[in-house]
């Protein structure tokens, strides 16, 4: 009986599978080319609808323009399938948008600015190999011209709040230089010396009318494209539950600390944390050790 069973059980699995298998390639060639041989890969590729208003920080972009049209497709296609990176963003966006969408409210520049941070670091505090550090991707000079202390123990580049207010004085310098929020985005990628520069030979009035170096050129179109992704996610096939998104910081309290740190994993246990807790609260700590010769006060973060 359980030899005939098992004989049995085995027809009807090969059976099954032979019916699966079946259906699974019909179902691939309703939804997929396939090649001469039948051989095709089983996906499904689509362009992107641009048959809409695009904006950045509500200033329009002129669609009825071919190249403007076909720089806007080049970005929507690529952030669209850059399917890890695009992801990780998303992910990131819930526990660093609503600190980053408060200061610069608070500042007056426009919310779009956000997916700045996002086109110049993925919202991580990377380093780029000329040296530009943090969400905003600072150089070392231009960082402590706008407020920012930068030396072998600390470097507020990595600081979220004080690194995003420098990068609105900076906006806003742009800004009033070049009278749209379009070029002080393009002036923070190419330098406000060198978009100035290039309007003036190029007798060019707006961004869209600029020749420009390959990344520059691709800039504004790539903060639009990755502000559609990322607002409208389910639109391009990203479907992400709430509980998928990263989660701001717990709680923390802050200590004012106004002499040396001889050691901060030191500091850390006297204060119930550990040094790996109090690098992520306070990422700007770049040392083991805090020497404050000029006595300053510092507000450190650990967790309640």
């Amino acid at each position: 009986m359980a030899k005939g069973f098992s004989y049995y059980t085995l027809a009807i699995a090969a059976f099954l599978t032979a019916a699966l298998f079946t259906s699974y390639s019909g179902g691939f060639q309703d939804v997929a080319s396939k090649s001469a041989d039948g051989r095709g890969i089983p996906q499904i590729i689509k362009p992107v609808d641009l048959n809409r208003n695009f904006h950045f920080a509500g200033e329009k972009l002129p669609m009825d323009n071919f190249d403007v049209r076909e720089r806007m497709d080049r970005e929507l296609l690529v952030n669209t399938y850059w399917h890890s990176s695009t992801l990780l963003s998303i992910k990131s966006s819930a526990k660093y948008f609503p600190v980053i969408e408060k200061i610069l409210a608070e500042h007056g520049i426009p919310d779009d600015f956000k997916y700045l941070a996002v086109a110049e670091s993925g919202l991580r505090n990377e380093t780029s190999p000329a040296g530009a550090k943090g969400f905003w991707q600072f150089m070392k000079g231009s960082a402590e011209e706008h407020g920012l202390e930068v030396n072998s123990e600390v470097d507020e580049r990595y600081h979220l709040e004080k690194s995003t207010v420098a990068a609105c004085k900076l906006l806003l310098q742009y800004k009033k230089r070049f009278g749209t929020w379009t070029l002080a985005a393009a002036a923070y990628n190419v330098g406000v010396g060198n978009l100035g520069r290039l309007l003036d030979e190029q007798r060019a009035e707006t961004f869209y009318d600029l020749n420009l170096n390959a990344e520059t050129s691709r800039y504004i179109f790539r903060l639009v494209a990755i502000k559609e992704i990322m607002s409208r996610p389910h639109d391009f096939g990203f479907y992400i539950d709430q509980s998928d998104y990263y989660q701001p910081l717990p709680d923390s309290k802050t200590i004012d600390v106004s002499s040396s740190i001889a050691n901060w994993g030191d500091f850390a246990r006297e204060h119930g944390t550990t040094y790996r807790m109090l690098k992520i609260y306070n990422p700007w700590l770049i040392d083991d050790q805090l020497t404050n010769k000029s006595g300053r006060t510092y507000e450190i973060k650990v967790p309640k």
